[in-house]
């Protein structure tokens, strides 16, 4: 192998589709899982993969980093070459970007690695070896956050891995326009979004989640927020649910990668 097809960036091309404050939820997540680890690591960068055809994910995910710790760097990797030059007029103090996929083209080892939007084209069959490949990538105690949203950013679910894999299923909505919990099927990741059918793990707990939704219909007086606490509450009975009403009062649910995970 030639070194020009060596050094060739690993991924392809995505739809580029991107809108301001679309991965908010995803990077509110973020700031409150991961800030901790951010802020006490000496060089805290993070890599904003496939931010698409124009930079605001990467800005805005400096921003948010910042507020919890100040000394975050981000860096944005695109494999398109004329979306990293268009960008490159964003670039500040702390803000870079690079052509790249999913070798991440950094010297240093990133802490934290956020796809949003970028595995949905790909098979579900090469969903492991993208995972596997990235941890690699990553700083120990680093983190990568891995999912799918809308295009306005209303519902977003993602995965969340550390350097030993996946961890943990987040789904996030803005309360006001979600349905039922099912509607969030849609936006399920590329590794359980065909696995929403009957005797797969994901299907079931959608199913509780619109049962326990259902159950908790008199609490919509109280808004949809207080309805989205109790059903969550409900689920914590039958389901691994990792984290507290602190987030759920964010439209939010965290889940234990294990119960959730394809059958097979």
């Amino acid at each position: 192998m030639n070194a020009r097809a060596a050094s060739r960036p690993v991924g392809t091309v995505t739809r580029g589709t991107t809108n301001p404050n679309r991965l908010r939820r995803m990077d509110r997540w973020i700031a409150a899982a991961h800030g901790g680890a951010l802020r006490r690591a000496v060089d805290p960068v993070a890599v904003d993969l496939g931010y698409g055809a124009a930079p605001w994910t990467a800005v805005e995910l400096l921003g948010r980093l910042r507020t919890v710790a100040p000394r975050a760097r981000v860096v944005g990797v695109e494999i398109e070459p004329a979306r990293v030059a268009a960008a490159r007029p964003y670039e500040r103090e702390g803000l870079a970007f690079r052509h790249g996929g999913f070798e991440i083209p950094l010297s240093a080892r990133p802490l934290l690695i956020r796809a949003a939007n970028v595995l949905r084209q790909y098979d579900e069959s090469e969903v492991a070896d993208v995972w596997q490949r990235l941890c690699g990538r990553l700083a120990p105690g680093g983190l990568l956050v891995e999912g799918t949203c809308d295009e306005i950013g209303r519902r977003h679910v993602w995965v969340a891995l550390g350097t030993e894999g996946p961890r943990t299923v987040t789904f996030a909505t803005r309360l006001g326009s979600l349905e039922r919990p099912s509607d969030l099927a849609e936006r399920l990741p590329k590794a359980l979004i065909h696995r929403n059918v009957p005797g797969e793990p994901v299907h079931a707990f959608l199913r509780d989640f619109d049962r326990a939704w259902a159950a908790a219909a008199p609490y919509a007086s109280y808004g949809a927020r207080q309805r989205w606490i109790r059903a969550v509450r409900d689920l914590t009975a039958d389901w691994p649910v990792t984290d507290s009403a602190v987030r759920w009062r964010q439209g939010e649910v965290t889940v234990a990668w294990e119960a959730l995970a394809p059958s097979d």
